[in-house]
């Protein structure tokens, strides 16, 4: 394992490996998948674009975006795959080798170990509760975003729809919940552009057979389900922010 993580962190790192050893992290492609295609149409990608997946996981959603902003009129697109899981990292690293414009990174989404200005959209897909600072993510966004760069967050865990809520209590690590005014004023805060939220319901199809362990009720995720997940969309203003200083030795 390269280097170290703070407390937070390394308490995801290590409940995220315990998932991906589990194979959660492909699970989540079926759980997930309609409500990110939704958001994948919004993001209106095109070949050359240069995105970021912020709490990849296995790399599923990374790959879908890969095969939109390949090879074009603007040159050869590229997607970077971010989490703090050393093991989904691996794993998304195999299922992935048949992509040429897929780099998968592991690292913390409170320090993005990338350059400023660099990515043109960003997508994070039921992560961004997880993390302590969400304050400090967003200044680390705004920072690799390029100007008029766009944010996609995708979240199914918010107050506004009372039926995620049962999982504050279930999941091993503290999540981190706002409802869809508070996210607005944050990422505002932030000096964010064009900021808007909407819900996206979930239309996949719950069978009457289905079990479920993270609901009291059926009934209760197909609720869940009809109110949808929260996605917060916003833009980086027209501005550079500027490179680190070096100092030479």
């Amino acid at each position: 394992m390269p280097g170290s993580m703070p407390a937070p962190d390394e308490r995801l790192r290590a409940e995220f490996n315990r998932w991906a050893e589990e194979g959660k992290g492909e699970e989540m492609e079926r759980h997930h998948l309609a409500i990110t295609e939704k958001t994948v149409r919004q993001m209106a990608l095109r070949p050359g674009e240069r995105i970021l997946d912020l709490g990849c996981g296995a790399g599923w959603a990374t790959r879908l975006m890969a095969g939109l902003v390949g090879e074009g009129p603007e040159g050869f697109g590229q997607v970077v795959g971010l989490d703090v899981s050393d093991e989904m990292i691996r794993r998304a690293r195999q299922a992935s080798r048949d992509f040429d414009n897929i780099l998968f990174i592991w690292g913390s989404a409170h320090a993005i170990p990338w350059e400023e200005n660099f990515f043109d959209k960003v997508l994070s897909v039921e992560s961004f509760y997880y993390y302590p600072d969400q304050e400090r993510v967003l200044a680390e966004l705004f920072r690799v975003m390029a100007p008029r760069g766009r944010l996609f967050i995708l979240i199914n865990l918010y107050k506004d729809n009372p039926y995620s809520l049962v999982w504050v209590d279930k999941l091993k690590v503290p999540v981190h919940t706002r409802s869809q005014a508070e996210y607005v004023a944050l990422l505002r805060r932030h000096a964010f552009e064009n900021v808007e939220a909407q819900q996206i319901p979930d239309d996949s199809p719950t069978p009457d057979d289905y079990l479920t362990h993270s609901f009291d009720s059926l009934e209760d995720l197909r609720a869940f389900k009809r109110i949808g997940a929260l996605l917060l969309t916003a833009s980086k203003p027209d501005v550079r922010n500027p490179a680190p200083a070096y100092t030479i030795y």
